[in-house]
């Protein structure tokens, strides 16, 4: 079930990516007043996209570092979808959705638990 989580983390930095290109192309084709918003949010998503994909290399690590950020992108990503959603954006809200759950579902199973837990031991 780890490995569901991972996938869904590792979607999530793709999608970004995705969107990160779709910002580029509209923005070289949009307006000269909005170049320099476009940009800065372009290196935002950067480097929220960069995160996102450390993590979920976290994850395919078994690091236990890693739950609690993926933890806190399947939430954020559960909010983003469902404002998506309320937007009536269904081809990216329900997949961001799907996402979430399957990374909730993939971090919340109790062997994906188990790997991640700290022991006492090597805490020293």
């Amino acid at each position: 079930m780890l490995r569901v989580a991972t996938a869904a983390q590792a979607a999530e930095a793709a999608g970004l990516c995705v969107a990160i290109i779709l910002n580029v192309i509209d923005s070289a084709s949009g307006n000269d007043w909005t170049s320099s918003n476009a940009i800065a949010f372009i290196v935002l998503e950067l480097i929220v996209a960069i995160g996102v994909a450390a993590v979920a290399a976290g994850l395919a690590r078994v690091r236990p570092w890693s739950r609690t950020p993926a933890m806190l992108t399947q939430l954020f990503t559960v909010m983003i979808a469902i404002w998506l959603l309320e937007a009536h954006r269904l081809a990216w809200g329900i997949p961001a959705l799907l996402l979430a759950i399957a990374g909730f579902a993939g971090l919340f199973a109790p062997t994906s638990l188990r790997a991640l837990t700290r022991r006492a031991d090597s805490q020293s």
